[in-house]
């Protein structure tokens, strides 16, 4: 009878060809899907809205606490880490129990840090301290101190290093206020946040501490502007 025509080795290659095509095409868009989009430059999408970090150096046993104010008067500090929409993410007591598992290894963490974070803003003024709760030495500790607003890009409010003298020794680091976005008037005028947070009352006070000179703070040098 009839013999079956063969097909041209050409058609059966094009298909194979175009089939390979369709199976690339299908991939690549797979894959472009999946890549996402390039964060804009300079903004992050962090979980805090402002971060203050307080280091002093590393391997010294000295504990250095950390008082934050907010505006409705929450203090945020070791005794009470979470408040208002604050949170102390570490309370860091010098050397005292510095140790971190490593490879079923117990290694001495070095680094001497607290952090506070801000879930969120309020209007208002924010006042932050740092006190020497336990010193070990005679000779002044240096403390740098900085504060990170993160929205909608980092802003770096303040940064300075200050110095405490001595067990009980508080200094006011800076105060300023936030408006909607800006902040405003950074000072680092005295205030006791401990003397507060022993009576429960909300007023300001002139604890112990170096920071005698208080003012207006210039924000490129991080200096008392004279009057």
């Amino acid at each position: 009878m009839f013999e079956e025509e063969a097909e041209p080795e050409f058609e059966i290659f094009s298909a194979l060809l175009f089939n390979a095509l369709k199976a690339i095409t299908f991939m690549f868009f797979i894959s472009f899907a999946m890549i996402n989009a390039p964060a804009e430059e300079g903004k992050i999408d962090p979980k805090a809205e402002m971060i203050i970090t307080v280091t002093w150096p590393d391997n010294n046993p000295d504990d250095v606490d950390t008082y934050v104010m907010d505006p409705a008067g929450n203090i945020v500090w070791y005794n009470q880490r979470e408040a208002g929409l604050m949170h102390l993410e570490r309370d860091d007591r010098g050397m005292f129990k510095d140790v971190i598992l490593l490879n079923n290894e117990e290694v001495t963490n070095p680094l001497n840090q607290e952090t506070v974070a801000f879930r969120g803003l309020q209007d208002g003024e924010y006042v932050v301290n740092i006190v020497h709760y336990i010193a070990n030495g005679a000779a002044p500790l240096p403390v740098e101190v900085k504060i990170e607003k993160l929205n909608p890009s980092v802003e770096v409010v303040f940064y300075q290093t200050l110095e405490l003298r001595g067990t009980g020794d508080e200094v006011t680091a800076a105060r300023f206020t936030l408006a909607g976005d800006e902040v405003e008037n950074v000072t680092n005028t005295p205030r006791s946040l401990v003397e507060m947070t022993r009576t429960g009352g909300k007023g300001a006070g002139n604890g112990p501490g170096g920071n005698t000179q208080g003012g207006q703070i210039d924000a490129a040098t991080g200096q008392v502007i004279q009057q």
